[in-house]
């Protein structure tokens, strides 16, 4: 992937984000639609992903059939609405392997803090995908993405729902390597660090926690 960021404009997409923008959209439903945008948004972000061939038998012939090429793909979900996203993604690509980030906010500080880091071995060797529904100020996204640097990773995308303006130009500054891809990108963010028209607090409407 060579942009930093790709809208997926693609009309299922639209359709479902919509759904998931409304108020009064079910948390049922809501987490339906994300595990189906994930997969598709998934689609999207790896169409570049190195293939090799391998010999095999049809039922007709021998052939040399294309097959992914190197390690397994690493999925490493930022907690904890990361994981609406990354169910999907697996329903796609089950052979991933996954990690896990999870960052708080220091309320004194306003930085994110860590909790819990694991991810699979050998990132240097891996396409690593992190996923988090939410890319607003893009202070979590920037500081996982440089916690997977440090872990070993090279080669690593960025997958969210939505997008603010803020965030993108925010994990530009900091990650300019790390092509972003999303469903949508949204006005602003608002006072309380919101994207608007955005579609509220992910990680309650998937959980159904407030």
């Amino acid at each position: 992937m060579t942009q930093h960021l790709t809208v997926v404009e693609h009309p299922l997409i639209q359709h479902k984000l919509t759904i998931m923008r409304r108020r009064d959209t079910s948390t049922a439903v809501f987490r339906q639609l994300l595990r189906e945008i994930s997969q598709l948004l998934a689609y999207e972000m790896t169409r570049d992903l190195p293939l090799t061939t391998t010999t095999i038998e049809t039922p007709v012939t021998e052939m040399e059939a294309p097959t992914l090429a190197g390690r397994k793909l690493a999925l490493v979900s930022i907690l904890r609405a990361g994981n609406g996203l990354l169910d999907g993604m697996l329903d796609l690509i089950p052979s991933a392997r996954v990690g896990f980030v999870g960052l708080y906010r220091d309320e004194e500080t306003l930085e994110p803090v860590k909790y819990y880091f694991k991810v699979p071995a050998q990132l240097d060797k891996r396409v690593v995908i992190a996923v988090d529904p939410m890319l607003a100020t893009g202070n979590s996204s920037v500081a996982a993405i440089q916690m997977l640097k440090d872990a070993g990773a090279k080669d690593i995308r960025f997958l969210c729902l939505l997008a603010a303006p803020e965030g993108v130009a925010r994990m530009k500054e900091a990650h300019p390597d790390v092509p972003v891809v999303t469903a949508a990108l949204d006005e602003r963010l608002n006072e309380k660090g919101y994207i608007v028209p955005g579609l509220g607090d992910a990680g309650d409407r998937m959980f159904g926690t407030k």
